[in-house]
């Protein structure tokens, strides 16, 4: 995490925190346009890239857990699982992304709950509907999910990915502007 504190005091870190925004932030945006246009292409590449990450973090584990304690069954078991999700994710990518629908689907089940849980106990305070607002649009985007699954989740994974970065890359752009016109201030 940044510490926006520590920035403003140092302008060499200030101006490289700037520049590495704007750059990260312009990658950001290109990806999510790519996700938002070719979402089919982004939910492969999402449903990959985890799956490479989970083959990564087996090898990671059954490595801790050789180097620590070589007769901790539940070290290899998590490493073993941790392997064949990864290695049939990259098998079968497809199967993958419908799963991926699934776990995307409860998120936002999850948080429809918890905005309209909010919305209600901020309602005597001004501007509390939109969290009740943001509760019905991931109602919404839950159902659609769970309607049209496996389906759904070769188009909605990557557009939801790819919704996620651009806007990433928007806020890290503007935090960018933020730390240049602050370096100017000096």
């Amino acid at each position: 995490m940044v510490r926006y504190s520590l920035l403003i005091d140092n302008k060499a870190l200030l101006e490289k925190f700037g520049r590495s925004s704007k750059i990260y932030g312009m990658i950001f945006i290109l990806l999510g346009l790519v996700g938002i246009v070719f979402p089919y292409i982004m939910s492969l590449t999402t449903a990959l890239v985890y799956a490479w990450l989970l083959i990564v973090s087996a090898f990671m584990i059954g490595l801790h857990t050789w180097q620590t304690n070589k007769k901790d069954w539940l070290g290899w078991l998590k490493t073993i699982i941790f392997l064949l999700v990864g290695i049939l994710m990259v098998i079968n990518p497809l199967t993958a992304i419908g799963a991926l629908g699934i776990l995307f689907a409860m998120y936002f089940f999850m948080d429809a709950f918890a905005s309209s849980a909010l919305a209600f106990e901020l309602k005597p305070e001004k501007m509390w509907w939109l969290s009740l607002l943001n509760g019905i649009f991931s109602l919404i985007i839950g159902i659609y999910f769970i309607i049209g699954w496996p389906i759904s989740s070769m188009l909605l994974v990557g557009f939801l990915v790819g919704i996620s970065l651009f806007f990433d890359g928007i806020v890290l752009l503007s935090l960018g502007s933020v730390a240049k016109r602050l370096g100017e201030e000096d």
